[in-house]
């Protein structure tokens, strides 16, 4: 029997980012890099990955570690952590897992080749194949090779990827000599290589492989302009986080834009050239949806990294949300989409329903950390840093995990819930606060349906109150008010 699903939709205590989903026979697997909770830098775990039936995306089932980082010969070197993979099904029935090696934080990496791991099962385990080359064997390690995203184009293997914008680093800089330095510098290019033909090692790449999958059969290129200036990327240009579908005839590139905090897709009729900006999918902290501006985040935003994918018929995108007040301990989230008839992709908001398919049951007890939106009216934007000051946040004591450094002002937001006949709500926390938590329907919190009070306690304690809500779905907003600091474990609705 199904069972409810929840964002994030894997175990509380997994963090797998940079999610790239694929239905192979009945099930889904997702694959992603692996964090580690509380983690000190990116991607610090082996692979693992998750899979569910394509009729029951409750179910997910733990695969087990697929693939370890010392299977890669770089392993130890700088470059010893595994960032985003993808994996795709060759033309003989195997699997293949493409990645890139990269150092502590992001740095003391990009220098290396795309490797290639193959096994026989979508679960793995995977072995090491190689890496992507030329035909004399050579690594191909033209422009920059990082995040790469996979397809099987009726035959054809298409990789993609790629890092940065050269129109928007330039930014970052006082004259463009700065620049090309620090480019050969952090990419391990030469002069020559930064100022090649085509303008820059920045941006969206492709190259097509053999059968054997990884010797080049075309020359790598530029899917979209390095420098964007003047074009339909202008407002969104390409950070990284490259994936490709197919839909129909037309390839969807789904990437990461310089806001760092969305997923946008671009289109075009052939697989390596004339994509033009479509729009944002999913922000992960609504930035842009129905015009919030970015001062108005609903969470701490940072990295985010996905896909989209079609599952028994219904079309999602998968992203991922940051805890631990860092960009080194995030979690898998999902919402469906709709494709228009013209193609277009309408913005979702982010839900703590998700993969559920309707509102949860507006009974039950939920852990509270599956609130859509954790803010204090001021969120960070996160960027490979662990934060020391203090704000809401997702996070974990040992087994516990729960929003934690809960202050006056800050709200706590659950979307969606389906009530019937409710009449009481709840919450489990600890904490030197005291005051309430105003429960509304609505954010601007102008229907109050519950006061939630709260005294100082030193061990995890519960208090219940009265609910006044209509029958229907509903979203719930907590807003605290009142001194001191409080933790929230757990929400109760009977």
């Amino acid at each position: 029997m199904k069972q409810q699903v929840y964002n994030p939709y894997l175990p509380l205590y997994e963090c797998i980012p940079d999610g790239e989903p694929h239905v192979f026979g009945d099930r889904v697997y997702i694959y992603g890099s692996h964090d580690k909770e509380g983690g000190e830098t990116f991607c610090m775990l082996d692979y693992t990955t998750y899979s569910a039936p394509v009729t029951d995306l409750s179910d997910w089932r733990c695969e087990g570690t697929i693939y370890r980082a010392d299977q890669d010969p770089a392993y130890p070197t700088d470059r010893k952590f595994m960032y985003a993979p993808d994996v795709v099904q060759g033309n003989d029935g195997r699997f293949y897992l493409y990645y890139c090696m990269s150092g502590r934080a992001g740095f003391g990496g990009y220098n290396g080749p795309i490797s290639v791991a193959v096994s026989d099962s979508p679960a793995g385990p995977f072995r090491y194949l190689g890496f992507v080359r030329y035909p004399d064997g050579s690594p191909m390690l033209k422009y920059v090779c990082f995040d790469p995203g996979v397809i099987n184009d009726n035959g054809t293997i298409r990789i993609y990827y790629g890092t940065w914008s050269d129109e928007q680093l330039d930014k970052d800089f006082r004259n463009k000599e700065d620049l090309i330095q620090t480019v050969m510098q952090r990419y391990h290019k030469s002069r020559n290589e930064v100022l090649d033909t085509e303008g820059s090692v920045m941006g969206p790449c492709t190259v097509t492989v053999g059968d054997d999958m990884m010797t080049v059969t075309s020359e790598p290129r530029h899917i979209i302009p390095a420098d964007v200036t003047g074009t339909s990327f202008a407002a969104h240009p390409f950070f990284e986080a490259s994936s490709i579908r197919k839909i129909g005839e037309k390839y969807y590139f789904i990437y990461s834009s310089w806001q760092n905090h969305e997923l946008c897709y671009a289109t075009s009729d052939y697989p390596d050239r004339d994509f033009v900006f479509g729009s944002t999918i999913v922000s992960n902290g609504d930035v842009g949806y129905q015009g919030r501006a970015e001062k108005d985040r609903l969470n701490m935003t940072g990295t985010t990294h996905g896909s989209i994918e079609n599952i028994n018929g219904q079309w999602y995108v998968f992203y991922h949300r940051l805890t631990h007040k860092s960009d080194y301990s995030r979690q898998a989230c999902a919402e469906p989409i709709t494709i228009l008839p013209d193609g277009s992709i309408p913005q979702v908001e982010i839900t703590s329903c998700g993969l559920n398919g309707k509102p949860l049951e507006g009974k039950g007890t939920y852990p509270a950390v599956i609130a859509c939106n954790i803010t204090n009216g001021h969120m960070p934007h996160g960027s490979n840093k662990i934060y020391t000051d203090s704000f809401p946040n997702v996070t974990n004591c040992g087994e516990d995990r729960f929003v934690g450094e809960i202050q006056d002002g800050t709200m706590l937001g659950y979307k969606y819930f389906q009530f019937s006949g409710a009449k009481e709500i709840g919450i489990q926390y600890r904490g030197t606060c005291s005051g309430k938590f105003v429960v509304s329907d609505d954010i601007g919190c102008k229907n109050i349906v519950a006061e939630i009070p709260v005294t100082p306690a030193e061990t995890w304690s519960e208090v219940r109150t009265a609910l006044q809500i209509a029958d229907g779905k509903h979203p719930l907003y907590l807003f605290f008010q009142g001194s001191g600091e409080a933790a929230v474990k757990e929400l109760y609705l009977a």
